[in-house]
């Protein structure tokens, strides 16, 4: 059984519009979840280790000013397109888009103001909680309106996120969870002792301003070959990596498949991946610098957490050879990633 609970957790403030931010508890024997109704954000993500102790392994805050502020989407969904779009442009029927520029010359995780710095209508199931918002046509420079519903449940080990969305005008969408993870608890110092292992035959080279080069490459030979378990700091080391923020290219169909697998031996935590979605990028936390105040006066420096984004190709839109990433008038718009906990 899932216990779902709803509680106050601030005000937005006045120059954000104000409004009530409610904190959403979903709660199993093996899992406790926290999730805001500003930016779907999941803030807490408690599970056991093999010993049957909690720890929280979600980097993130307190309090909601810490949310507001500017941070690297710890926990948010992004959108309308999560990733980056080149320059910040496309064209769809003959007509050129033009998007906010907020990642060196490219449009990054929706925006200025995207899915993750928004307040959405909650309500209450079951076993969790659903979101909507209707991102009116033209917001942050995208076509049509879309209506959105994010839907989180958690049943025993396993977390469902499902992303479901309709549109009035043609429009790309790709959306995501941007949780930073650290199977330690939050607050560890790094994730160099966990071993992960990536369900990808190929990814995508990137230029220097982290766009797909249009290639779409083997990962066999590389250090990108993560088809076999490899401990992180050890494998970062072994190839010269500076880390990785890179999409992996998974294996294409609707159906629920695994895609990636994280184990902490000293605690004993699993974490699978599991999902509908054609990429994943994996993020080693290569841009947090200590800099941030997170949950318990904690500081998350460099490689203190990994993200595993569920969502399609970056730069999809520019890229014809790359999955669909457009969605038309009368289709839907429909992915889910589970995250299932385990210990071993």
């Amino acid at each position: 059984m899932t216990a779902v609970r709803r509680e106050a957790f601030g005000r937005m403030p006045p120059e954000q519009g104000g409004g009530e931010v409610e904190k959403f508890v979903l709660q199993s024997d093996s899992v406790r979840v926290e999730i805001l109704s500003f930016g779907c954000i999941i803030t807490t993500l408690e599970t056991k280790d093999r010993d049957g102790k909690f720890s929280d392994i979600v980097l993130g805050f307190d309090t909601l000013e810490g949310y507001t502020r500017k941070h690297p989407f710890f926990g948010a969904v992004v959108g309308r397109v999560a990733n980056r779009i080149a320059n910040g442009r496309f064209s769809l029927d003959g007509k050129e888009y033009q998007l906010f520029i907020n990642n060196g010359p490219n449009s990054l995780h929706g925006g200025a103001k995207g899915f993750d710095k928004v307040l959405w209508s909650p309500q209450v199931l079951p076993n969790g909680v659903r979101f909507f918002r209707l991102s009116p046509d033209s917001e942050e420079g995208y076509p049509g309106d879309l209506k959105v519903w994010v839907t989180y449940t958690l049943s025993g080990r396993e977390l469902a996120i499902n992303y479901l969305a309709q549109t009035s005008k043609t429009t790309p969408i790709s959306l995501t969870n941007h949780a930073y993870f650290n199977l330690a608890g939050q607050g560890s110092r790094d994730v160099y002792d966990h071993e992960i292992s990536i369900e990808a035959d190929s990814y995508l080279p990137v230029d220097d301003t982290k766009i797909p080069t249009g290639e779409v490459a083997a990962v066999q030979g590389t250090g990108f070959d993560l088809r076999q378990p490899v401990e992180l700091g050890k494998h970062l080391q072994k190839f010269h990596l500076d880390g990785f923020d890179h999409n992996f290219c998974l294996h294409q169909g609707q159906d629920r498949r695994l895609v990636a697998r994280v184990f902490h031996p000293p605690s004993g935590r699993t974490m699978e991946v599991h999902t509908t979605q054609p990429g994943i990028q994996f993020y080693t936390g290569n841009n947090l610098d200590g800099s941030l105040k997170g949950k318990n006066a904690a500081t998350y420096p460099k490689h203190s957490a990994f993200c595993l984004e569920t969502q399609n190709w970056p730069d999809a839109v520019n890229k014809p050879h790359f999955p669909n990433v457009l969605l038309h008038p009368g289709e839907e718009y429909n992915h889910t990633t589970w995250l299932v906990f385990n210990t071993a």
